[in-house]
Parts: C-alpha cells; structure tokens; sequence
C-alpha cells in the first residue's frame, strides 16, 4: 500500500503502476492509496478527508493482508496555509508510522521524502510560496532521522526525481520511471521479492 500518489499521470506511467508491474512476477500487487491534496496530519478547511493521520487507519484495514508499507507524504503539508516547518511535519510522519506499528508491530515500512518542490511553483499553484519551497527541501534530512531512529528503510525521491516544469510540483514521467526502479532495487530484509 503507497498512500500519498496522486493522479497526475494515468495508470502504467505512475511510478506505483511501474512498481506494480515489476512486482507482479513475484506475486504481489501495489495497492495504490493516492489522494490530490493529502497532508500527513493536517486538516484542509475546503476538502475534507485529506489528513492521512484520520484516514491511514481505514486504509491499513481495507488492504489486508499486508507485506509492506510505503510512505511517501509531506508535498501538501508544505503549503502556505499551514504555516509548518519539515520538524512539524516530520511530527506528522511519526505519528503515521505510530499507527502502522499499531496495525502490525513486524510490518515492513519504506519512509520516501518527496521531491523537491520546484523554484516557481507559486506560479502555477497559489496555495505554494517561497517558503514552501524550503519546507519542501528540508524534508529529506527529517524524514531520514526518523527512518535512522526507528530502524526502518529510508529513500528520498529528491535523490532521482525532479519536479516537473509544467507545475513545479509533480515529477515527470522519467521521475516516475526513476523512482519505481529506486524503490525496486531497495533490497528490504523482510521483502520476498528479492
């Protein structure tokens, strides 16, 4: 289960569809969680249902049987309106990865940090700005603590994808590409895909 992906790109161009089909000569499937707008803990006052702390637990059940979890969050938190830092949205993910413990002690996590929100993003997204950019360049640090503190396996997107130049803030589709290979070649010691 990846929450976090959104529908930018259709099916077989996401790089969860990638990982999908990479993953199905081993027996397992992706079960993609995307949702436009999702935050790891904060509330949108204009669409509800976007705080993955209220909807992660659901979303654990609904995919029972679980081999892995993969979690990538934190792009929304960054927006202007929330006013946060990476440490407060690193709070966000802890409390995540709190929950996933709380569904399975042994269950196999991949933290990803996401990319990197591009320099003119406020152009083509209002609810961005400046600062948000930094937010968003300052997560790989914080999330790669967390990953290092709880023994769990760590990737940051910002590493092979960059934001796209229509939007600044979605990756391409050679991103795509490039981070389902990453997450791919991640050789977890509780994965059977090895």
């Amino acid at each position: 289960m990846i929450p976090g992906t959104a529908n930018r790109y259709s099916w077989g161009t996401r790089w969860t569809s990638i990982l999908d089909e990479k993953l199905q000569f081993y027996g397992y499937r992706v079960a993609e969680e995307g949702l436009c707008g999702r935050t790891t803990m904060f509330a949108d006052a204009y669409r509800p249902g976007r705080s993955g702390i209220d909807m992660l637990p659901a979303i654990l059940e609904t995919h029972r049987p679980l081999e892995l979890v993969v979690l990538m969050l934190g792009t929304n938190d960054c927006k202007a309106a929330y006013e946060t830092t990476p440490e407060k949205i690193g709070v966000g993910i802890e409390r995540l990865l709190d929950q996933i413990r709380r569904e399975r002690e042994d269950l196999p996590v991949l933290l990803i940090s996401p990319i990197h929100l591009g320099a003119e993003v406020e152009k083509y997204d209002r609810e961005f700005d400046r600062r948000s950019v930094e937010v968003s360049k300052g997560l790989k640090k914080v999330y790669e603590q967390i990953a290092k503190r709880r023994g769990i396996a760590f990737l940051a997107a910002s590493d092979v994808a960059l934001p796209g130049e229509k939007d600044q803030e979605h990756m391409t589709r050679e991103g795509h590409a490039a981070l389902a290979e990453a997450v791919f070649e991640i050789r977890l010691p509780q994965s059977h895909w090895l």
